[in-house]
């Protein structure tokens, strides 16, 4: 009966507590909105069927994600630096990476670690010719962009989910 009604509990208490956390109040009201959004969307996340995740490596993900955490904050003072001291010109650019990844949580994982990371983004992605395209604020050499990705994410995506 309960898996009826939360079929997703923890993703139904985290969509509940970001409508108290943008709403800033707790109030009878606000808490019975988030609780009814929280099991409404849920619910219609079920409908959806995703797919599960298998996860073959824990300890990978841990280390992934401190090295992501480690990435990001580095790139924020790389990005700041460009843009408060202008030392020299920017050549951003789009770089084409062909990937082996094709496990879509991965691909989902390496997509939020890209757009998280400052001075990148995803740009598209070919499921049929396995390239993924970003944009880099400062290309100073495409290849050194190619191998980062593929060595810092795309290996250890591999690992952890095919």
């Amino acid at each position: 009966m309960i898996r009826r009604w939360l079929p997703y509990p923890l993703l139904s208490l985290l969509l509940a507590v970001i409508w108290l956390v943008l709403n800033q109040s707790v109030a009878p009201g606000t808490l019975l909105v988030g609780a009814l959004l929280g099991i409404g969307l849920g619910r219609v996340y079920h409908l959806l069927e995703p797919p599960k995740a298998h996860i073959r490596n824990f300890l990978l993900l841990g280390r992934l994600l401190l090295r992501v955490i480690g990435d990001i904050a580095r790139s924020n003072f790389a990005v700041a630096r460009l843009i408060l001291h202008r030392e020299r010109r920017v050549r951003s650019g789009f770089v084409a990476i062909p990937l082996t990844l094709t496990e879509r949580h991965g691909l989902a994982m390496l997509a939020g670690i890209i757009t998280s990371t400052p001075g990148t983004i995803w740009v598209s992605h070919d499921p049929d010719l396995s390239i993924l395209v970003i944009h880099v604020l400062d290309l100073v050499d495409p290849q050194v962009e190619i191998d980062a990705i593929k060595q810092r994410y795309e290996r250890p995506l591999l690992e952890i989910f095919q």
